[in-house]
């Protein structure tokens, strides 16, 4: 029998956030999209970092308006490059497992368009053209940008903190179950219909 490939360190494996075995399996993921590049012994902790552009091509975020927001979230450098930790960090937050509180900060951060630890109305704007893929007119977005401000601004500053949309979260459940994660395709879906509802009740009063 040949011998047994040694990727990671104990040391290295006591610190991820995912047990052994998915660390490995998230390995050679990682690993086949650029097997020129990721070498198969990691214990020397090579500087590796793949680009945006085969981390976006996965299964799990080709289709997602907010594939490269998550990257840039997930990625250290904050390009979206990905090293293996970076990689690893990612999968464990998307990974059904993950607490809520945790799903939440990372949604809150992704959402978090300008990096000023607030959601604020410009975020809110891209997350809804983004949603709605350009469909509504900027009257619209405004409107429910503006809807959703009122509804979970606990202090009146026109602005969303971590503490308003943890709130949120709390309030409504069905948001929590379906959105109040990191934002994949069934996420998307259930958003935009809730923005095309504020869109269609406020017109009608």
């Amino acid at each position: 029998m040949g011998n047994k490939q040694t990727i990671f360190t104990p040391e290295q494996l006591d610190a991820y956030q995912v047990s052994p075995s998915l660390c490995c399996r998230l390995f050679y993921r990682y690993r086949d999209l650029a097997p020129q590049l990721v070498p198969l012994d990691y214990t020397t902790k090579p500087n590796v970092a793949l680009p945006y552009q085969l981390i976006g091509s996965m299964p799990e975020l080709k289709d997602n308006p907010f594939r490269q927001r998550i990257a840039e979230v997930f990625s250290e450098s904050g390009d979206g490059n990905m090293t293996l930790d970076d990689f690893l960090d990612m999968f464990s937050v998307l990974s059904e497992m993950a607490p809520r509180d945790l799903k939440a900060y990372y949604a809150f951060k992704i959402y978090d368009f300008n990096n000023d630890d607030y959601i604020c109305k410009s975020d809110l704007e891209k997350t809804v053209n983004k949603l709605t893929r350009n469909e509504l007119t900027p009257e619209e977005v405004s409107l429910a940008c503006d809807k959703v401000i009122y509804e979970a601004d606990l202090d009146n500053d026109g602005k969303l903190s971590l503490e308003d949309f943890q709130h949120m979260i709390i309030r409504a459940p069905d948001f929590l179950r379906k959105a109040g994660s990191i934002p994949d395709e069934r996420t998307a879906a259930h958003l935009q219909l809730k923005i095309y509802q504020i869109v269609i009740n406020s017109s009608t009063t």
